[in-house]
């Protein structure tokens, strides 16, 4: 357990070795049963319970877990359709560009809801101009909104992965809003020059996100995040929504 945890920083290698570590497992009953008639998709069903079990025992993250105890029983199934390397291929492709480097981030494409949206502008400045940050912006819809509903903002989103900002892209041209998305990486962007800051992440980055907040935002500005909390840290406010995930905003002032 000491190696799986002296490399819990790279996501991706510890899933490949969890998979490994159910391999192992299974591979002294594969010999004991080799006899019987268990089918290839039943030990694939079987490692994948054990490789969740392996990644909850690892303290993995949520999404881990079910990926695991689908990817191998996914990969049997789909290796019986028989279906041409050219789709894979372009299969990838396409999570590549939807999700960035998620297997680093471990920060997954997550959209805000419109029951987010509606809270957030009820949490903006109504009159004074302010400035807000969306950090990972996804396709642009929460800054498409909130620069209609409140126009005394200046609003900025920042997002790695190349689809979401593509779309982001063509959607301000062709709604002509007033805001800005960059591609990029938004731990070297300022936080200072922010009055909002809002970010929909995951639960890893959570303390290192706190720790920049209070290095750069300025006293009286506002961090809010979506679903995740910073551990240790009360939010001066939390507003449950009724939306279909069920969500939270937290928020802290600096």
């Amino acid at each position: 357990m000491r190696l799986f945890s002296s490399i819990g920083r790279s996501p991706a290698l510890l899933a490949f070795l969890t998979q490994l570590l159910a391999l192992a497992a299974l591979f002294p009953l594969f010999i004991i049963f080799s006899e019987q008639n268990i089918s290839l998709f039943g030990w694939a069903i079987l490692q994948g319970m054990v490789a969740a079990l392996v990644s909850l025992r690892l303290n993995m993250a949520r999404w881990w877990i079910v990926i695991h105890l689908l990817f191998m029983p996914a990969v049997t199934a789909t290796l019986a359709l028989s279906l041409p390397p050219l789709w894979f291929g372009l299969v990838f492709l396409v999570l590549a560009l939807m999700y960035g480097k998620t297997y680093q981030t471990q920060v997954p494409l997550y959209l805000s809801s419109q029951e987010a949206t509606k809270a957030l502008s009820a949490m903006l400045p109504q009159q004074q101009h302010f400035s807000f940050m969306d950090l990972g912006s996804g396709c642009g819809g929460l800054l498409k909104t909130l620069s209609h509903l409140h126009s005394n903002g200046s609003y900025y989103g920042i997002e790695a992965a190349p689809l979401p900002y593509l779309v982001s892209t063509v959607r301000k041209i062709l709604s002509a809003s007033k805001y800005s998305i960059q591609w990029g990486d938004f731990w070297k962007d300022d936080l200072a020059q922010y009055d909002v800051v809002y970010a929909y992440l995951s639960p890893v980055p959570m303390q290192r996100l706190w720790e920049k907040a209070r290095q750069e935002m300025q006293p009286g500005s506002l961090l809010i995040s979506n679903s995740f909390i910073i551990p240790g840290v009360l939010p001066e406010k939390s507003i449950q929504l009724n939306d279909f995930p069920g969500s939270t905003l937290y928020m802290w002032r600096i």
